[in-house]
């Protein structure tokens, strides 16, 4: 079937953060073919979207914006004790979470109502409650931007760290990914209780042996009392990298704030709340013109209505020199910022 491209199109539908922005030239594609022909159509720069949970617009985009809606979830291979599950790019990936929890499959639960697809997964390692998706990834599939043709990407060659990949680096902009495949336990699940708040919302649930649905319908209520919905407040999350730091830095915020959490990184260093050092500089609730930081969790900037990406964006500006010039550590958008 063949692609039909749209022209001035708004954006207002495809961002959570509800800004509205428009493209100049807007494609939907459900199948490999069609994004070969969509990359082919001549029309630059191209942005490829998801579920537009991870960037801020702060003007019209020209060139082309690719809607990737390629949808499927199947299991592709059984072994004893695990599932390989593969999953197109366009996939909601807490519908893809749903769908696992629904099949008994085991791995996802902790990364329940994570915003965005499928697709968008890898690029920055996404992560919560103590799992992140390198601990479940087999492959990827993707297609080279400017040759069209398509490649496997393993574990190793994605290159991942904390909210980080190889296609936030060296290969951003020359892959578009397809479909992700990950590896799912079918039985004798491993469980993640390791952040207290899963445990105390267990606790007080009254459930003492919990499988994977009761874990992810503790982190979908955890997630919901802390989180704005992007339907009612327009928003993205969290907008800040936690920040990893040395020792010794830790040690001069400790001098006068003793009560400052951090937790140990395998290298030695630590990571410190990127929510509590916005809060600890008075942003948390605040609200400036149109946008603000949420009173429920600081780390979040939402749009109360009408906020331009700009407006969004000298926000965050302002908050990351107030951390520096508080504590001596500059804050790393997660947020795109277009």
């Amino acid at each position: 079937m063949a692609i039909t491209i749209q022209h001035t199109v708004s954006l207002l539908p495809y961002n959570t953060f509800g800004i509205d922005v428009k493209a100049a030239h807007f494609v939907s594609v459900q199948t490999e073919d069609d994004m070969r022909t969509a990359l082919r159509s001549g029309i630059s720069p191209v942005l490829v979207l998801g579920g537009g949970s991870n960037i801020l617009f702060t003007r019209d985009v020209t060139g082309l914006i690719i809607k990737n809606d390629i949808s499927h979830i199947r299991v592709v291979r059984e072994f004893k004790n695990r599932a390989w599950v593969d999953t197109g790019a366009g996939v909601q990936w807490h519908a893809l979470v749903t769908w696992a929890v629904e099949n008994n499959l085991g791995g996802l639960e902790n990364m329940s109502l994570i915003p965005g697809t499928v697709g968008a997964a890898p690029v920055q390692n996404i992560g919560a409650y103590g799992v992140e998706l390198k601990d479940v990834f087999v492959s990827l599939k993707a297609m080279n931007t400017a040759t069209g043709q398509i490649r496997s990407f393993s574990l190793k060659e994605c290159a991942f760290g904390y909210r980080d990949s190889v296609f936030k680096r060296e290969l951003k902009g020359k892959y578009i990914i397809l479909s992700v495949r990950v590896s799912l336990t079918t039985h004798r699940h491993k469980l993640n209780l390791s952040y207290g708040d899963i445990g105390k919302t267990l606790s007080e649930a009254g459930i003492n042996q919990p499988g994977i649905r009761d874990i992810s319908e503790a982190v979908c209520q955890i997630r919901r009392s802390k989180l704005p919905d992007p339907a009612e407040i327009g928003n993205c999350g969290s907008f800040f990298k936690n920040p990893e730091t040395d020792l010794t830095v830790l040690n001069n915020i400790r001098k006068t704030h003793p009560d400052v959490p951090s937790y140990p990184l395998p290298d030695g260093r630590v990571k410190i709340p990127a929510g509590w050092l916005i809060e600890q500089c008075g942003w948390k609730g605040k609200r400036v013109g149109n946008t603000g930081s949420y009173a429920r969790q600081a780390l979040v900037l939402v749009n109360y209505g009408g906020a331009t990406g700009e407006e969004v964006k000298n926000l965050s500006d302002q908050i990351i020199t107030s951390v520096q010039n508080t504590f001596g550590i500059t804050l790393e958008r997660e947020v795109n910022i277009m």
